[in-house]
């Protein structure tokens, strides 16, 4: 566990927004990866293939969960929603992990061209979590299985505590839902500790989901019948992320309430997939493009001599 100042809070802060970044890049670009001239049709990917709905989701609780747990050998991030693919991309390629498995995805300008280039593409990195990717060990479409993988991870492992991301939708399948029993099954001490997180963002593909749709009462309710502790975060404030991880509470279950799809073009708040369709041959949607990555204003991230964010 990490103390966590004014700086760090900043760094968090800077995190998600290069992160965000680097996912929207992947998804549209094929060339101009740091903005360095105007936008054209032809530096957009001709087929657009990938989600961008849970992506700042998963950025804002991998800045925070890392950051607060920097110190922590026996810390590990689970990904439930693996469609998210390219924010746990964007994260694994700022911390060096990527490059541990392919020595051309580098911390610069040439590795961040290629994990954009590349991604959702023929022979490069797809859509999905794979088991391509440095610790995954299930394919990204198969959702429901990250809490039963936390845990049996944890058997055994007393050092080990493990946050597990969960989409709401995903909270919706059997094995999901029924994997939350396995806290009365392994609450010695000689397991780890699994800390629940619940991405409440409303909607699965198109549709609202169920827990979306509960009151908050009804929902702590059945998080406290697991034997689970409700922690609301409401937002993307780091600060506010940082209190709920402090707070000692017994088996905490901690719901982290997003819009889906925020971040986003303003028209597409609640995109699931891409936001924007046509880019590559409509000039509206070029431009509202270009507007939406240019209000990251990468050149504060990321320096392009160093390679690392700023």
């Amino acid at each position: 566990m990490n103390a966590v100042g004014p700086a760090e809070i900043e760094y968090i802060k800077k995190r998600i927004r290069l992160c965000d970044y680097l996912v929207v890049a992947q998804l549209f670009l094929q060339d101009n990866f740091l903005l360095e001239r105007e936008l054209t049709h032809a530096d957009i990917k001709p087929r657009l293939l990938g989600h961008w709905g849970t992506c700042h989701g998963i950025n804002v609780a991998y800045a925070n969960l890392k950051e607060f747990f920097k110190n922590d050998a026996g810390f590990s991030f689970v990904l439930g929603p693996g469609h998210g693919f390219p924010a746990l991309q964007a994260n694994l390629w700022l911390d060096g992990e990527l490059e541990k498995v392919d020595n051309k995805a580098l911390i610069n300008p040439d590795g961040l061209a290629y994990i954009c280039r590349n991604f959702s593409w023929p022979d490069g990195f797809p859509s999905h979590a794979s088991p391509y990717t440095p610790g995954v060990i299930t394919e990204g479409g198969e959702l429901g299985y990250a809490v039963a993988n936390a845990y049996g991870v944890a058997l055994g492992h007393p050092e080990k505590t493990l946050a597990v991301l969960i989409g709401d939708g995903e909270l919706e399948t059997a094995t999901a839902l029924d994997s939350l029993n396995l806290r009365n099954i392994m609450a010695s001490k000689k397991n780890g500790k699994i800390l629940p997180i619940l991405h409440l963002n409303g909607y699965k593909i198109s549709g609202p989901t169920l827990y979306g749709r509960k009151s908050e009462r009804e929902l702590n309710e059945l998080i406290r019948g697991f034997g689970f502790t409700p922690v609301w975060i409401e937002g993307d404030d780091p600060e506010v992320f940082q209190e709920a991880l402090k707070k000692e509470v017994n088996s905490p279950f901690y719901v982290l309430k997003t819009e889906k799809g925020e971040g986003g073009p303003t028209s597409h708040q609640d995109a699931h997939q891409i936001p924007l369709k046509n880019p590559a041959t409509d000039d509206e949607e070029l431009k509202i493009l270009e507007e939406w990555l240019k209000s990251y204003n990468v050149a504060e991230l990321f320096d392009r001599e160093k390679g690392v964010l700023i």
